[in-house]
């Protein structure tokens, strides 16, 4: 029987083994955990982390609140590193909640998916 972490890290190899993120279309990685949540824009093809936001530092709101705020902030730090265009990753979670939410206002805050 499976953890429910194994479990998902089952599934994050099997999506991570279609998607990659390049230098012109960087992988937009969301992880959440019980409290926060992160995402990173990552360059695969030289292993490097372009921008990160989370809600770390984001005091008041509810959970979903704040993923929206992570959602605006990254999508922010793309435009103004001149990034538009990202492959999502939703790191093995399921596409529901706060990770549909950071996505949503990702999209709205201008990137393309």
């Amino acid at each position: 029987m499976q953890t429910k972490q194994e479990k998902r890290i089952r599934l994050k190899r099997k999506i991570r083994a279609k998607i990659g993120g390049t230098g012109a279309r960087p992988r937009l990685s969301v992880f959440r955990s019980n409290k926060f949540i992160y995402a990173q824009v990552i360059d695969d093809t030289k292993g490097k982390t372009l921008l990160s936001a989370s809600d770390v530092k984001i005091k008041k709101g509810t959970k979903s609140e704040r993923a929206k705020e992570v959602g605006k902030l990254i999508s922010a730090a793309c435009l103004t590193a001149k990034i538009n265009k990202v492959v999502f990753d939703r790191n093995g979670f399921k596409y529901t909640g706060r990770i549909k939410t950071v996505a949503d206002e990702a999209r709205v805050g201008g990137l393309k998916f």
